[in-house]
């Protein structure tokens, strides 16, 4: 809604009394992002039309097209620079949480107990930490997957 609000601000001045100026564009969007042109693009492409009052303001030849493709453009970036720090927090989470059960079992070890049940416990421990590992491993494989794809969709854009 801002964003809407800062575009029809930046291309038209204040509202008077005056004639209208209309601008019809097409927005089309697709798997590699958004566009905007004054031609159709395709099945998928919508038109929207602007509308100013101001008599002095003139209709800019493509540049409100380019400055609406580089908006896009820098929102793309930004969204895409978030979502890759919330995944990178996500598997730092994931690993301070595979930490904590790994001290958590190995404290099991530590309580006094007799030969027989300290045997069990090793093996339940050890049982424990390697399924820990193998949740983690999987866990912190599925997160870096992500973060490589959203690095390489990053770097087309910039």
């Amino acid at each position: 809604m801002l964003r809407w609000f800062f575009l029809i601000s930046c291309f038209f001045a204040t509202y008077t009394q005056a004639e209208k100026v209309t601008v019809s564009y097409y927005k089309c969007v697709s798997d590699r992002g958004t566009v905007f042109s004054q031609r159709p693009c395709g099945k998928n492409g919508t038109q929207h039309t602007l509308t100013h009052s101001n008599p002095k303001a003139v209709i800019p030849s493509e540049q409100h097209f380019k400055t609406l493709n580089n908006l896009e453009k820098q929102q793309i970036v930004r969204n895409l620079k978030r979502e890759i720090r919330a995944k990178r927090q996500k598997a730092a989470i994931l690993s301070r949480d595979r930490d904590r059960d790994s001290r958590e079992q190995q404290a099991r070890l530590n309580r006094i107990m007799d030969d027989e049940k300290k045997k069990q416990t090793i093996k339940d421990v050890r049982k424990q930490l390697k399924s820990i590992n193998k949740q983690y491993l999987k866990n912190a494989k599925d997160i870096d997957k992500q973060i490589v794809r959203l690095e390489k969709q990053l770097a087309r854009y910039q």
